[in-house]
């Protein structure tokens, strides 16, 4: 499942995945792949890609969040969890190093509104 996750994401240009089994930190699920999406667009069709390529694969999906705004979409496929993430968001809340694993470096060009205007104004939907 989790090759099959990594090249959905690749296919629609997903950026600076990483996969990290999480056998030995939790017992919920086995392996997490982070990802990258441009724009919010971008984070949508990644997750959508993996979703419909793991359920092809006979994988149950067992729930996605996040789709409606793009910004950070979670993808539970049971002992496969998928996060994908605006760059902004992804080095804001830095759950590679949650979960034991090394933080991408960012191109700082990339926009940055997202994380801030989410950090000022919890209750905002950016």
């Amino acid at each position: 499942m989790r090759d099959i996750a990594v090249t959905a994401l690749e296919d629609i240009k997903g950026e600076d995945i990483l996969v990290l089994d999480t056998t030995k930190l939790t017992s919920m699920f086995e392996c997490m792949v982070v990802a990258s999406g441009n724009s919010n667009r971008q984070v949508k069709a990644l997750a959508n890609s993996a979703r419909e390529k793991l359920k092809e694969a006979g994988a149950e999906i067992l729930g996605m969040e996040g789709d409606a705004t793009g910004e950070w979409v979670l993808l539970d496929a049971g002992p496969l969890i998928i996060h994908v993430m605006l760059p902004a968001v992804r080095d804001y809340y830095n759950i590679e190093q949650l979960w034991g694993g090394q933080k991408p470096t960012f191109n700082p060009t990339r926009p940055w509104e997202a994380a801030i205007q989410a950090h000022d104004d919890p209750d905002s939907k950016a």
